[in-house]
Formats: structure tokens, sequence, C-alpha cells
């Protein structure tokens, strides 16, 4: 589902990434664990689509991420560690003007339930602007999940969470992962000992 070969990302003269390589089969969670600027983020971005790699190669559900890289954001849900959000819409529009984008059918359906899954259907028609950053969070996990792709990025997924919501996003991230190929990353090692 996904493979990465001697993936190597320079900024300037600085190595970022090294010749790394892995692969993350459907069904397996992938903890990327490590201090700050250690080439997580950046490896998530260059899956994601969103830049390019100095070298190597890596696809996604098939899709060369360089070549293809439209076809990698459908087969991708990516959660970045600081989403972005338009702060002046609520919450069911934002996901909705989301869903457009990635051509979901059935939105309406389809936004309850990931609403539901996320636990944010009671801040639904709230402004995203004024939710704590523990419910961004999870507006930002349900964006990544609204069309039901075969692969999740997730990036710092529990930052901001408070204890009780640490343990609901273990334990989704745990369900999410039966069916999908999942690219986790922290710097907390338990995070990935208990996913």
């Amino acid at each position: 589902m996904i493979e990465v070969r001697g993936l190597t990302k320079y900024y300037g003269k600085a190595a970022a990434l090294r010749g790394i390589s892995f692969d993350v089969a459907p069904g397996e969670v992938l903890g990327f664990l490590g201090p700050k600027a250690a080439g997580k983020t950046t490896t998530m971005r260059i899956l994601a689509g969103y830049m390019p790699a100095t070298a190597g190669r890596a696809s996604v559900a098939g899709y060369d991420v360089a070549t293809h890289s439209l076809d990698v954001r459908r087969a991708v849900g990516y959660l970045p560690e600081n989403a972005a959000f338009y702060d002046d819409m609520n919450v069911r529009a934002y996901l909705d003007y989301m869903a457009v984008l990635h051509g979901v059918r059935r939105r309406r359906a389809r936004l309850d339930q990931v609403m539901e899954m996320c636990q944010i259907a009671q801040v639904a028609n709230r402004a995203i602007g004024r939710l704590p950053r523990n419910y961004r969070q999870l507006i930002g996990l349900a964006q990544a999940l609204l069309h039901d792709p075969p692969a999740l990025i997730l990036d710092e997924p529990t930052a901001g969470l408070n204890p009780a919501q640490i343990i609901e996003m273990r334990d989704l991230i745990r369900e999410l992962g039966k069916g999908r190929a999942i690219i986790l990353s922290t710097h907390i090692l338990s995070e990935v000992e208990h996913i």
C-alpha cells in the first residue's frame, strides 16, 4: 500500500532525509518516533504529495508520489501537525466544503458518520475559530477521513488532546488501522506503544 525506497530530501545542503526505506501494508500502523526536526513531517509531506523528494521513490496505493500526485492525494487522508482551517466557517460547513473538494457522494450521511466517529457532532454548528485546539485536531482527523481513503498519514494526531481524548484517539486509530495503511508520527514513545 505505501512503499518507500531510498527517500532523500535536502534543504539546500542540509539533509532532512537520507535514503530511508519502508513498507506499510493495509491493516498496519507504522509509528514514526523521533525528536523534533528528525524528518518525520518531511517524510509525511512527501508521501501526501505536498512536497517533492530530492531522490528515491515512494508510492501510495500503487501511485508514484512524484508522477501521480493527484491520484496519491485521493488515496491518502492527511492530518498535518498544524492543520489550517477557515476559522469563520462552522464545523459542518467546513467538512461539507472539504467533502465537495474530495468528490464525496452522499455527503450528508458521510459527514454525520465521520463527525460521530471523531466525536465532534456536538460542535457541528460552532465556528471553528472559537473552538479549542483539541476540537480542531479532531476536525482535522474528520477531514482526513471524509473520502474514506485506503491510507492515512497522521502527523502528531494526539497533540493538544486531553487525556481522555488521547485514549479515544488511540482506540480510533487502532480501529481505522484494521483496513488501512496508517503512518503516524510522534515524539512520545508511549504513543507508539499504545497504538
